[in-house]
């Protein structure tokens, strides 16, 4: 039984922390499948992923409507995301701004970054925060203003800052799950209209205990 912990949950919808490796999709054995076991509830969906080796916060609706209503506010960009991640090397800048080309390579499963606009490339922009170091770490947070697949994996790893145990993205033999950690959500109840705010702090374990 995968271990996993729901720490919000209301009729409309539920904040979880996703395990890694566990799908965030509606598939067997997938986060939503895990909440409906826990819960009861067969009407339980998703409305964001997370990649499957990356942990952290995740929301989940539990009707129709409020899977909606969520759905067009990650459209409108009212659904806000902050990630912790833990690099190799140091960043040039305390803070700054990445934005890219991105293109998908479907049969490899990878993203890369491209210098020219073309089918399949996608703007992708996020910012980040440096919060620790150590020699040759860094922790940073990072605010998503895109979504694109394996993006933060991909900009970082560009620019020779690959993130701790990406066995994708990065050519260093880390004997550790990735340091990517979707560390806050907030969003508008959808049928109250509340703002909520969700934090998780990140876990007790190499490479995040090193600061």
């Amino acid at each position: 039984m995968v271990d996993f912990q729901i720490l919000y949950n209301d009729p409309q919808l539920l904040v979880c922390i996703k395990p890694p490796r566990v799908l965030s999709t509606d598939e067997p054995g997938g986060v939503p499948d895990l909440c409906r076991a826990a819960l009861s509830d067969p009407n339980i969906r998703t409305v964001h992923r997370l990649d499957r080796v990356v942990s952290g916060l995740m929301v989940l609706a539990r009707t129709r409507r409020a899977a909606s209503d969520l759905s067009q506010q990650i459209r409108d960009s009212i659904f806000h995301k902050e990630y912790q991640a833990v690099l190799h090397g140091i960043p040039a800048a305390p803070r700054g701004t990445l934005r890219d080309l991105l293109w998908r390579s479907k049969p490899e499963r990878r993203t890369y970054v491209v210098r020219e606009t073309g089918k399949d490339v996608q703007e992708a922009i996020l910012h980040y925060e440096v919060l620790a170091q150590t020699a040759d770490l860094s922790r940073v947070r990072i605010e998503l203003v895109t979504g694109r697949t394996h993006q933060i994996r991909c900009q970082f790893s560009s620019r020779d800052l690959p993130l701790v145990g990406d066995r994708k993205y990065s050519l260093h033999e880390d004997d550790c799950e990735i340091a990517l950690w979707s560390s806050l959500l907030r969003f508008r109840h959808p049928k109250t209209g509340q703002e909520l705010t969700f934090t998780a702090p990140v876990p007790d374990a190499f490479p995040w205990n090193q600061f």
